[in-house]
């Protein structure tokens, strides 16, 4: 990509700057020709797609496909997505139900390949609506290579209230959570959590969790997070701490060196 998202420092002040700024960003970002080029293909051919296999077949189309998701990384594991998408969500054992990550149950609806579903391939506005957000999440990696935390903040403002709106339980809200590298550091981080707690069983993490989300935040219930006001609050928590966290790392360095440099 030839722009790359201006974030004049890390912490609460480079994230006002970065949301004061962000559909002039935005804007830019998009009219990458790369990213213009790649977003044209999928909308002159997804119409030709349909069936899982189809999909699987075109790495064009599924590149677009997956990162609107942010499941890039998967690209290469073919038979395992089409899986996903050929059972659908309807069913309890669904293989996307099963995952414990969101982000695969919005991949398989997305396209409707699942038994009694409806192929979405051929709708215009789903498919313009996917684009968008695969530009989104874009534009996020990109946020992410100037500053990590602030790609984080944004795909965390974003993924939650997808989250607060899919109406399953508080505790399978948490679980998936805590199935997501960038959704679990973000509340890690803002609620104090040391990394290690993933080493501990799965009931224990929740509790942990929970327990300390209600502590900080006031309550322990994922949807209440789609508040603004709730929202902004957990953002820049996450953000304040993780600036703190890069400032005692910096100092903690610059001992080890001043020591090194006295011996």
């Amino acid at each position: 990509m030839s722009y790359q998202p201006i974030i004049p420092s890390n912490g609460i002040v480079g994230w006002n700057f970065l949301q004061a700024t962000y559909d002039k960003q935005f804007e830019t970002f998009t009219k990458d020709a790369v990213l213009q080029r790649e977003t044209d293909y999928f909308v002159e051919n997804i119409g030709n797609v349909k069936s899982a296999e189809d999909l699987m077949a075109d790495p064009r189309l599924l590149s677009v496909a997956l990162d609107a998701f942010g499941l890039g990384e998967d690209i290469y594991k073919k038979a395992y997505l089409e899986k996903i998408l050929t059972d659908g969500t309807a069913a309890d054992d669904a293989l996307a139900n099963k995952l414990g990550d969101d982000r695969y149950v919005q991949f398989s609806d997305a396209f409707g390949f699942g038994p009694g579903d409806t192929i979405k391939t051929g709708s215009a506005q789903e498919m313009a609506d996917l684009v968008f957000t695969n530009k989104v999440q874009s534009f996020e990696e990109a946020v992410g290579e100037q500053e990590a935390s602030m790609r984080i903040a944004l795909y965390g403002q974003r993924e939650l209230v997808n989250l607060a709106e899919d109406g399953t339980s508080t505790d399978t809200q948490w679980f998936n959570i805590m199935g997501q590298s960038a959704l679990r550091e973000m509340f890690e981080v803002a609620l104090g959590l040391p990394e290690s707690l993933s080493q501990i069983d799965l009931d224990q993490q929740l509790e942990a969790f929970k327990s300390r989300a209600e502590s900080i935040f006031g309550t322990d219930n994922v949807s209440d997070f789609s508040d603004p006001d709730l929202m902004d609050k957990l953002v820049n928590t996450y953000l304040a701490r993780e600036q703190l966290k890069d400032f005692d790392a910096s100092q903690s360095s610059g001992a080890t060196a001043l020591m090194l440099l006295q011996s």
